[in-house]
């Protein structure tokens, strides 16, 4: 694999839907402030994704409704300690249903306040309880790293669900992008290590097969937001020559899962034009066929990450608000 160039893995496939109209200039502006994911690029990357490419930082607190704390907790087996951010309302009224939340960034970027603030509200109403993981990113912490340290957070969290406030049969998993992919990673290694006990998956546009071989992984190229070059990088940043190959966990790329039954009732969304679509409707078909209960949405003309970076958009008022619905009901359960 490391002779052969982007464009011989690639290919040439380029026919894709087009971007809905009021989402388009928001990609094209991203497309703009975000350069080519390399490693000369990677630093500027992390920092940007950081400070939320120009969005004013989120108010974790909700003007005082919502307890924060960080925590260490153990990491894997050998590993360093893991920093867990925990958002609790100020007001108990006894055990709540727990979002263990995963951030996006590629699997070589973000945080772990990158995403939360989509949960903030059920926390602040008193629902729920979060708790956000911070990984190790590759390509400096390459695979089992990331998803074992997610895996290190969820034990921890069902563990000490009584002290966290947190009902351990009402206990979630989020993640978007990378987040999901790993969400969805974590899900597995947790049915098949029988611990803990997931009720829900809510997988936003996960990133889940690293072998980029479908037609929507090959369609973007230098448009939109995650391209395929894009993809191709982050994949290999963290399976290095694996990528592509035969020894990759399933517990790192879910979409190489040869058995997907038993896994928790499943949330997946995707846009039509982002590069994730094809694996994510696939992934979609195989947890239904084998017995999961699965909401899938995908929303015409939506780009990668489309509901968070233009929410303004009709299209992407109903991405949120339908998200939201099934969270909401999925903390009644």
């Amino acid at each position: 694999m490391a002779d052969r160039t982007t464009a011989d893995i690639l290919g040439s496939v380029t026919t894709r839907p087009a971007f809905d109209p009021e989402l388009a200039p928001v990609a094209e502006a991203m497309r703009a402030m975000i350069p080519p994911l390399s490693q000369e690029t990677l630093t500027m990357m992390r920092q940007a994704s950081g400070e939320g490419y120009g969005v004013e930082p989120v108010d974790l607190t909700a003007g005082g409704a919502v307890k924060v704390e960080e925590r260490q907790v153990p990491g894997p087996d050998g590993a360093p300690d893991i920093t867990l951010l925990i958002l609790s309302p100020v007001r108990d009224s006894g055990p709540k249903a727990g979002i263990y939340s995963i951030h996006g960034g590629g699997m070589v970027g973000g945080s772990r306040r990158q995403g939360v603030d989509l949960l903030l509200p059920h926390v602040a109403e008193g629902n729920a309880v979060v708790v956000s993981v911070e990984y190790r990113l590759a390509p400096e912490h390459p695979d089992p790293a990331p998803v074992q340290d997610c895996y290190a957070g969820l034990v921890w969290t069902a563990k000490n669900a009584a002290d966290l406030g947190i009902d351990p049969d009402r206990l979630l998993i989020a993640g978007t992008s990378a987040g999901g992919g790993l969400a969805a990673g974590i899900a597995l290694m947790a049915r098949d290590r029988a611990f803990p006990n997931l009720s829900h998956q809510v997988l936003i546009c996960p990133m889940l097969d690293d072998r980029c071989e479908t037609h929507s992984s090959r369609m973007l190229d230098r448009e939109g937001i995650w391209d395929r070059n894009d993809n191709l990088w982050g994949w290999t940043a963290l399976l290095g020559e694996r990528r592509g190959g035969p020894d990759v966990s399933p517990y790192a790329a879910p979409a190489r899962a040869e058995n997907l039954s038993g896994l928790p009732r499943t949330y997946i969304d995707t846009g039509s034009a982002e590069t994730f679509r094809d694996e994510i409707l696939t992934y979609a078909r195989r947890l239904s066929e084998a017995g999961v209960s699965v909401d899938l949405h995908m929303w015409g003309g939506g780009f990668h990450g489309f509901d968070l970076m233009a929410a303004h958009a009709a299209v992407s008022r109903a991405s949120n608000a339908t998200r939201d619905e099934f969270v909401r009901r999925a903390l009644e359960v």
